[in-house]
């Protein structure tokens, strides 16, 4: 029997970062994205976002791809959201994302700056935030 333990964290925005993920619709599309992702057999630990980005903390399976993942997300989801005019208007993710592995012992310090999004971004931006990431993948995260 195959033993996968391989996480990632996985971040993506809206296009040209347009402010649709609003609370209450941050919300919906959360318990839409678990839902789905438990049918298509997605083992998402955490997930949270900001208005106009989303984190998750994957753990891939023995047959899944970081790629095929993401895309089995962020296309479901935006269909889904469009389909029940969830937003006023046509929503779509950025076509970007990013991804980085993360090791078990840094596992729960990823799914506390998950959870705590709102907070953060109460002293950080987006923009500032993915510089980190991509200058440092996880020990400034917080």
């Amino acid at each position: 029997m195959s033993f996968v333990k391989i996480w990632v964290h996985i971040v993506f925005g809206t296009k040209n970062r347009a402010p649709f993920l609003t609370n209450e619709i941050l919300a919906k599309v959360i318990n839409h994205i678990k839902e789905n992702s438990r049918i298509k057999n997605i083992f998402i630990d955490s997930i949270n976002g900001y208005h106009d980005h989303l984190h998750c903390l994957v753990s891939l399976g023995t047959d899944q791809n970081l790629s095929k993942v993401v895309n089995l997300i962020k296309g479901e989801a935006s269909h889904w959201i469009n389909q029940n005019h969830i937003t006023t208007t046509k929503f779509e993710w950025a076509n970007e994302y990013y991804a980085a592995s993360v090791s078990d012992a840094h596992v729960e310090k990823v799914r506390r700056y998950i959870d705590n999004q709102a907070e953060h971004h109460r002293i950080k931006g987006f923009s500032e935030e993915f510089e980190v990431f991509i200058h440092d993948t996880g020990s400034k995260l917080g």
